[in-house]
Order: structure tokens, then C-alpha cells, then sequence
């Protein structure tokens, strides 16, 4: 049978993800879908500690003013909010002080994680960036457009920007991707301008730090080209016609486990997958005979699996 789509090769990893690794997750919207994935099947995995970031630059910034011990805020109020100019709007609050210790704590989050991580993973959205007095926002939470000032990181603004934080921890799984997630706001032409700085920044900080750390481990996973040329179809796009849904998620997910994860902790994955569903399922007659039957073992089955993975809670 003649084949109907175009399948996008992807050279399977010698560098794996275990259930021992410990991971982090930066940037746009698909890092949180990625992110839920590893949730949803109880690796040890922290997803955006500042919230969903878009651009490099921004993503670096919050790097940066973690790993620095900065307790300098980019504050300000906005229709009766108090906004993190550097976190995403689920930080913003009523009360000030409250944000401020919401803003530390993202802090502190993000810098053990990058210590302590042996997998980090970051997806770039858009090369647009937004700067308000020559600083780079991470979002602009509604404002009126006339405070902010718009612009196209180059490539090689995004590879300076990055490559001395590759160097400085190359005992780190480096995987980067660009989300599929199309920036139609900007205008199509633009988005594809955008994204095509992205992919060109990636191919070039890979390059440039396997020269400088020819034993580490740097990676492209292509879920853009997978999204655009394999699942050209818009039944896999949700119904804003943007983001991707959930099948083509799930698509993308397994794509992923294929390229980065040997069978063993695959295997693993069907055992916790089917407890997270478990721990989820919420009986229709809790007070019954049956539903307490089925707490009690499931009691009992997370007590003995947390002997081996002492990090489920």
C-alpha cells in the first residue's frame, strides 16, 4: 500500500532517561505538556519554576537570576494585580508580599534544579521578544502594547546567549526541541521566520558546544517537524487550530520515549502509569464495601512501590 504521510526519522539517543534521572523542563506550553507526561508516570521531573516562558531569552534571564541568588524583583501593578515582569501571569496576585515570596521560592526552585538535574529539557517557542527599558519580559500581562518594545532575537544572539551555560555544566543530558505551537498573533509569515531562528540557534549552540565538550551529551528532538510533517492533519490540533490536542500530544510523547528511553524503564512506566490512573479514578458510591476494598489496596500497592521509588508521594 502506497504510503500517506511523511515520517520524520529520529536517531534514537545512546544517552538515556532512567527512573533514577532527575529532570527539569523549561520554556513554552509543550514543555508543560511534555512536563505532564512525566508526571502522570511519576518520574522525577520539575516543570517551568517561573511558570510557562516563551523566548531563550527570557528563559535565560530566569536562570541567571536564580543560579545568581538575585533577590531583585521586576514588579509591578497592573488592574488591581501585582505582576512579576520575569514569571508567567499564574504568579500574579492581589498581595504584593505574597508575590514577592511566591517569586523567591520560584527562585530557589529553579536553582537546585539546575544543580541537581541530569536531564534538562527546553523547548524555545518564539524568537520575539518583548522589552520594556531595555529589559526582556517574560510576559507582558496585558499591558498596553505602547509600554513595551517588540523585536526578533537573532540566532546568534540566542547561541551567545546560551553557550556559556552549556559549558559550565557539561555532565548534563542537554535536550532542546521548538515547540510546534504556532505564534499565529505574530502572523504566520513572521511565526515561520521566528521559528526557523530557533531551529537555526539550536543546530549551531549543539555544533558549537560538542567542540568545546565533545563527551557530552547535547541533543535536537524534532516535535516541530513531527507536528508539521507527520501530523499535517487538523484533527491533531485542538480546537483553536494552535495548540496541538491531546492525541497528537500523545503522539509526540511516545516519539520521545522511543528516542531517549531504553525498554526497562519502560516497562517501569506501565506499572506507575497504572497507578497514577488508579490514584485518579474517583468511585461513583465512595462509603460502598468495593470502593473501600479498592483504597485499601491501593494503599498497599504504594507502600511497597515506594521501596523502590521513594520519591512518590
Amino acid at each position: 500500500m502506497k504510503n500517506l504521510y511523511t515520517k520524520v526519522v529520529v536517531p534514537v539517543s545512546e544517552k538515556k532517561i532512567e527512573y533514577s534521572s532527575k529532570i527539569l523542563l523549561l520554556g513554552s506550553c509543550f514543555a508543560d505538556n511534555i512536563g505532564e507526561k512525566f508526571g502522570e508516570n511519576y518520574f522525577q521531573a520539575i516543570v517551568n519554576p517561573f511558570g510557562t516562558l516563551y523566548n531563550p531569552a527570557s528563559i535565560m534571564n530566569a536562570i541567571d537570576l536564580s543560579l545568581a541568588g538575585n533577590k531583585k524583583h521586576y514588579i509591578l501593578a497592573h488592574n488591581d494585580l501585582w505582576h512579576s515582569m520575569m514569571h508567567h501571569g499564574s504568579f500574579s496576585t492581589r498581595d504584593k508580599l505574597e508575590l514577592i515570596t511566591r517569586c523567591e521560592s520560584s527562585q530557589a526552585m529553579m536553582a537546585k534544579a539546575i544543580t541537581d538535574s541530569d536531564t534538562i529539557i527546553v523547548t524555545f517557542g518564539t524568537s520575539w521578544i518583548y522589552k520594556m527599558d531595555e529589559f526582556v519580559v517574560a510576559n507582558c500581562h496585558k499591558m498596553p502594547a505602547n509600554r513595551f518594545r517588540r523585536e526578533c532575537m537573532s540566532s546568534a544572539e540566542i547561541v551567545s546567549m546560551w553557550l556559556p551555560l552549556l559549558t559550565k555544566y557539561p555532565n548534563k543530558h542537554w535536550i532542546f526541541t521548538v515547540s510546534p505551537i504556532r505564534h499565529v498573533k505574530d502572523g504566520f509569515h513572521a511565526n515561520h521566520l521566528s521559528k526557523a531562528c530557533l531551529l537555526q540557534a539550536i543546530d549551531t549552540l549543539i555544533s558549537n558546544a560538542e567542540c568545546i565538550n565533545p563527551a557530552s551529551s547535547y541533543s535536537y528532538f524534532p516535535s516541530y517537524e513531527i507536528m508539521l510533517d507527520e501530523l499535517r492533519d487538523y484533527r491533531f490540533y485542538a480546537e483553536d487550530m494552535v495548540h496541538p490536542s491531546s492525541l497528537a500530544v500523545e503522539y509526540i510523547w511516545n516519539r520521545f520515549l522511543d528516542t531517549y528511553m531504553s525498554d526497562n524503564p519502560r516497562e517501569q512506566m506501565r506499572v506507575l502509569h497504572q497507578l497514577w490512573r488508579d490514584r485518579h479514578h474517583r468511585c461513583l458510591h465512595p462509603e460502598s464495601q468495593e470502593a473501600k476494598a479498592f483504597e485499601q489496596h491501593l494503599s498497599e500497592r504504594v507502600t511497597k512501590l515506594k521501596q523502590l521509588y521513594p520519591w512518590l508521594e
